[in-house]
């Protein structure tokens, strides 16, 4: 038998490499003489670096680069084995989980770092971007970015506009001139897994500043910038990314990648699954097992479960899905090519005690999966 084991991580529990090898464990222990697969997934958000940097073969650089506050963070991302691509998460010199919860602030927390990763991979001789712009702090349409790679922001004085959504309603003009040309020579695909617009009800600002910080006030300034970012784009470059799907993303990050880097949003599952070759394991395999920490009607927009469960059920293989939790909506995966859906949950508990026990109550479930398959053949 031939089983791939290719689940996403348990947020806050294990990564994604650990729900592999503890779903292996419980597995090994029913067919020891079973053939494993295991490959570690991500969607986009965290943990997509390192999957794609063990499918490549791949190596980390540590790189201090300007922080969402605009002091200084140790960041990292991923470069393949063959050095032509990075693989860069923005949460690694963006993110929110770097701005202590009482400092929070999208009219002031910058994209710059992130700006400044990709200026390092490029004197590295990269030309070919994967950019995951899950878990951000931010809310300035990618400006911080752009000003790292030279695009000039520039307000009613000929100077630089300040960091973060604020600056972006003093921009009146564009400046491509100073940009960094191997920029223009690149190739830039981001892992993008929301369709919001840049702005209105369900743009940037509404739906993702309040988690980042804002307050209602804030949150209409915000969303005001943005328009006027997207007007200044518009008129100037000629290109309108107020109402592109996808444009909201990290804060308007969408918009400024695709406007200013003619950057593809992609599902980011559907990049993982591309750079491990997830179509040609699957083919003559017996089964394939995967997973997330909480299996929900979300699970639906292109999580980890679904894009293994499409791609396994194209070669009419059984999939199994095992999450740390399930809500009622876990059953709509049925019609989506899941087979069978388990929670790893095995008594009353709350958070902190479901957490401490995943990894042994992850074992167990697996060890209890793998014997009702033994029983019934």
């Amino acid at each position: 038998m031939k089983v791939v084991i290719a689940p996403d991580s348990y947020k806050e529990s294990l990564n994604a490499k650990d729900v592999a090898y503890c779903i292996y464990q419980g597995f090994v222990e029913v067919f020891p003489n079973a053939q494993y697969i295991l490959l570690p997934m991500a969607d986009g958000g965290e943990g997509t670096v390192d999957s794609l940097v063990a499918a490549t073969n791949g190596k980390f650089i540590k790189k201090e680069v300007t922080a969402p506050l605009g002091d200084k963070v140790n960041a990292t991302y991923g470069l393949s084995g063959s050095g032509e691509t990075a693989f860069i998460e923005m949460s690694s010199a963006s993110g929110l989980s770097l701005v202590p919860k009482e400092k929070r602030n999208p009219l002031i927390t910058t994209t710059f770092g992130t700006g400044e990763l990709i200026i390092d991979a490029l004197k590295k001789g990269v030309r070919n971007f994967i950019i995951g712009i899950g878990g951000s702090a931010t809310n300035d349409g990618g400006a911080g970015m752009l000003q790292a790679l030279g695009f000039s922001l520039l307000d009613k004085r000929g100077e630089e506009i300040s960091f973060g959504g604020i600056g972006l309603g003093e921009l009146v003009k564009i400046d491509c001139s100073n940009v960094d040309s191997r920029v223009f020579e690149s190739k830039f695909t981001v892992a993008c897994d929301v369709d919001n617009p840049l702005t209105g009800k369900r743009g940037a600002s509404a739906v993702f500043a309040p988690q980042k910080g804002a307050n209602l006030e804030m949150v209409e300034i915000l969303d005001s910038n943005l328009k006027h970012f997207a007007k200044i784009i518009k008129n100037q470059l000629d290109i309108d990314v107020d109402k592109v799907s996808g444009a909201g993303a990290a804060g308007g990050m969408g918009a400024g990648l695709m406007a200013f880097l003619n950057a593809e949003l992609k599902r980011g599952v559907e990049i993982v699954l591309d750079y491990l070759d997830f179509e040609n394991i699957v083919k003559d395999c017996d089964l394939v097992i995967t997973g997330e920490g909480k299996t929900d009607i979300q699970t639906l927009s292109g999580k980890v479960p679904m894009g293994v469960a499409k791609v396994s059920k194209k070669y009419g293989k059984p999939v199994i899905v095992i999450s740390g939790a399930l809500s009622n909506d876990a059953k709509l995966l049925y019609d989506y090519g899941v087979d069978a859906v388990f929670s790893i949950l095995n008594q009353v508990s709350d958070l902190e005690e479901a957490i401490k026990n995943s990894r042994d109550n992850l074992i167990f479930t697996s060890r209890n999966i793998a014997a009702s398959i033994k029983i019934l053949n």
